[in-house]
């Protein structure tokens, strides 16, 4: 089991590294990518659409998972480590005159798809992404007992992620670093090296036939009869909308609000300290926390209203943010990364429990798949779009409008919410995951 926390923690740590910062290094004044924001936080989504084609048609029937890991993250470091030799300014092609403004978003992904820093961190999250499901499955396969072993093991990847954003934080640049690219880009090298040394773990499906249906989870479409899980996923499709402008924009936020931590000992003082970076690991610390007290909120409150509580969350937070954001208000500020843990725990941990609970069987497996297909891949790829207009329409001459920029989100999210708790009611799954043990996210948020 600790070669395997070893494993999660350093895999969080790679991503932790450089997600959340990143936009410091692209907003500098001599990089000049502060318009490819929107981009960049678009090639997760597009790597979690085309990870279950990896994962099926090939990881998981024809090499070794730990194979399979050593190969994706020794790529995967090797196009980070290239990442910041890539960057230059992003100028913008002209509009077509009469042009859809629908048909113009379009134009403008394509034409960032095409920027070569972008194209490094889509190579990478293409490789990087099949890992976060390898690692789980190649943790399942030698942990004795799964139900109590596993929660340890995973556990440590939220740690390795607050790490990573504490590393950055000790960088001599700090969030505007090229430096966090090499700093997990050699991690990642060296965790693709360790996983040779991981246990032998034969390819769950070699020899079986499997269709792209399965992939994607299409057979569990026919849970849709059921209106209950089809509010919940519509439900979890459009709250990801709102959640893509938090991975993207809040960084920025709390840097240009100066809501910042100095790092708690002297000994990181030869480093330099307070980062917007250190202060968004708050967040997955209250994660930690809302993770642990899980078992007693279901006992208490029950599927629906666990689900209700998350969204409220979201609403709770970009509310403070907009509120906090004229006079730059750090309680506020503070108070709305501390919601993270509900905002995550609460709806999309809650939501996995929900599906498994729902799900016959025979396509449990398919019906998570199509929920993060749904989820991480096509909501936060919408959200993406999304918050790259809002981001043009909020800009002014002196910068981001935040007050009205996390507005927009708080409302739509109070809209999701509001539907969600007025058409979901699923008593039956709701008796049943009171006595489920919880279990832990796949992807830290």
């Amino acid at each position: 089991m600790t070669r395997l926390s070893v494993m999660m923690f350093f895999q969080f740590f790679v991503w932790g590294a450089w997600y959340v910062s990143m936009t410091g290094f692209m907003l500098r004044e001599d990089i000049g990518m502060g318009g490819l924001i929107f981009a960049a936080y678009s090639v997760g989504p597009i790597a979690a659409i085309f990870s279950p084609f990896f994962l099926g048609l090939i990881a998981d029937r024809f090499i070794p998972t730990q194979i399979t890991l050593a190969l994706l993250l020794v790529l995967g470091g090797a196009l980070l480590l290239l990442a910041p030799s890539t960057a230059e300014p992003f100028v913008v092609a002209e509009v077509v005159e009469g042009q859809h403004w629908l048909a113009a978003r379009f134009s403008l992904l394509w034409q960032s798809l095409q920027h070569p820093f972008i194209l490094s961190l889509l190579g990478h999250m293409l490789c990087f992404m099949p890992t976060v499901a390898l690692t789980a499955s190649l943790s399942f396969r030698h942990l004795k007992n799964q139900e109590r072993e596993f929660p340890v093991v995973r556990v440590l990847g939220t740690i390795g992620w607050i790490a990573g954003n504490v590393a950055v934080s000790m960088l001599a640049g700090k969030d505007t670093s090229e430096a966090q690219f090499y700093l997990a880009g050699i991690t990642s090298i060296g965790l693709g090296l360790y996983c040779l040394t991981l246990p032998q773990t034969p390819p769950p499906l070699k020899g079986k036939r499997v269709s792209v249906g399965e992939i994607i989870g299409l057979d569990s479409l026919r849970l849709f009869r059921n209106p209950s899980y089809a509010v919940f996923m519509i439900s979890s499709f459009l709250i990801c909308v709102p959640l893509a402008g938090y991975y993207a924009y809040a960084r920025t936020f709390v840097d240009e609000a100066g809501v910042v931590f100095n790092l708690p000992y002297r000994i990181f003082d030869y480093f330099g300290n307070g980062s917007a970076t250190f202060t968004m690991s708050f967040g997955q610390v209250s994660e930690i926390f809302f993770m642990l007290i899980m078992p007693l909120c279901f006992a208490r409150l029950g599927v629906k209203w666990m689900l209700a509580i998350g969204m409220l969350a979201w609403v709770a937070r970009y509310a403070m943010f907009a509120l906090g954001a004229d006079d730059k208000t750090a309680w506020l500020i503070i108070g709305g990364i501390l919601l993270h843990g509900i905002c995550y725990d609460f709806f999309f941990v809650t939501g996995m429990i929900y599906v498994d609970k729902t799900a016959p069987a025979s396509i449990r497996n398919q019906a998570q798949g199509f929920l993060v297909f749904v989820t991480q891949g096509l909501g936060m790829f919408v959200g993406a779009q999304v918050f790259g207009g809002l981001q043009l329409f909020q800009t002014t001459d002196s910068g981001i409008d935040w007050k009205g920029f996390w507005f927009y989100p708080a409302v739509f999210a109070a809209m999701v919410m509001v539907g969600f708790v007025l058409f979901f009611w699923d008593r039956v799954s709701d008796r049943a995951v009171q006595t489920s043990d919880t279990v832990q996210p796949e992807v830290p948020a």
